[in-house]
């Protein structure tokens, strides 16, 4: 892994328009992903983690949604919010690909497995059908698919679930980009399945130099595979650094909560905590720190003033009025 980053987010935000009003979903987010990182971005579902990659790759999901404010700069200076739509294509695929935490609905039911990565590898190599057939065959094969000859020519429906994701992660490789963006992609598997498919792309990530955001729910997958965490709660970034710091020293009430809410590995039958409350809708945010509501440690300047991301100490962010452990660590 090395320090230059190869993607830098900006105070990218989302806005959702629609019978005459509008309201922001995504609130000024920022990262940066150096070349052979793995970035956690973490949270409740509806926290936005899947709409920002969406939005930093413009594919988001509906005509209302748009992108209202910040950039995505690659390594080359390039800004992917300012690319023409000619542009934007080479840069799908080539420069970033994504997978999918169902790859039944975005693999192509009606065309083999192989036909569609080769297929993919012709339109943006410019190479001819035997060639590209050959390549489709080694990422098979890097991705642990069996007998790629044979399964090459199977369907969608013909593979399980974990070969259905291997191919998923087939197709976004196929043109070998330097950025991966996998979204939850071992949700719907068994245990077993996702420690193979979290090993895959571990292994992928030191054979290919790829640097990866991996988008997820589950502290858990984030302490085996990311460098990097980033804490996303109802649409704004709370928190920001080292997996190792983040995980082992929170500083969010939130993530606080949420490392809190995993079950101990001790097989004990101690109550499992919980965070009170629930996250608040798009079109309802409270106002001050969004997560106040919900929060033990709240005062009236929570309630007021929606606090910035900024950093604690090196290399570790958070957007918190009273972070956790800073005025105990202070009197120590």
């Amino acid at each position: 892994m090395t320090d230059a980053p190869i993607l830098t987010v900006n105070n990218l935000s989302v806005a959702y328009e629609g019978g005459g009003t509008s309201h922001t979903i995504i609130d000024g987010v920022s990262f940066t992903l150096r070349r052979g990182e793995i970035l956690g971005i973490v949270g409740e579902s509806g926290s936005g983690k899947s709409m920002t990659c969406r939005a930093l790759m413009r594919l988001l999901p509906s005509s209302r949604l748009r992108v209202t404010g910040g950039s995505v700069w690659l390594e080359d200076g390039r800004d992917v919010l300012s690319l023409s739509q000619g542009e934007l294509t080479q840069v799908r695929g080539r420069r970033i690909g994504m997978i999918f935490q169902n790859p039944a609905s975005h693999l192509d039911p009606v065309m083999s497995i192989g036909r569609q990565i080769a297929e993919s590898i012709r339109h943006h190599r410019k190479i001819g059908r035997k060639e590209a057939w050959a390549r489709m065959l080694d990422i098979l094969r890097q991705v642990g698919i069996p007998d790629p000859e044979s399964r090459a020519n199977a369907y969608t429906h013909e593979f399980s679930g974990g070969m259905r994701q291997r191919a998923m992660i087939a197709v976004a490789l196929a043109c070998d980009p330097d950025i991966l963006i996998a979204d939850e992609p071992t949700t719907a598997l068994d245990v077993t399945v996702q420690a193979q498919i979290l090993r895959l792309l571990q292994q992928l990530r030191d054979e290919r130099g790829l640097s990866i955001i991996f988008i997820t729910h589950d502290l858990g997958v984030v302490y085996q595979l990311c460098d990097t965490v980033a804490v996303m709660y109802a649409g704004r970034l709370c928190e920001y650094g080292a997996m190792h710091e983040v995980i082992h020293r929170p500083r969010h009430h939130y993530t606080a909560g949420l490392v809190a809410c995993q079950p101990g590995s001790e097989g004990g039958t101690g109550r499992v905590h919980t965070i009170p409350g629930q996250p608040p809708s798009p079109g309802d945010m409270p106002p001050g720190c969004r997560f106040h509501p919900r929060c033990g440690a709240a005062d009236a300047l929570c309630a007021a003033r929606q606090p910035p991301l900024r950093e604690t100490h090196e290399g570790h962010a958070c957007a918190c009025h009273h972070p956790v452990g800073i005025e105990a660590e202070a009197e120590a």
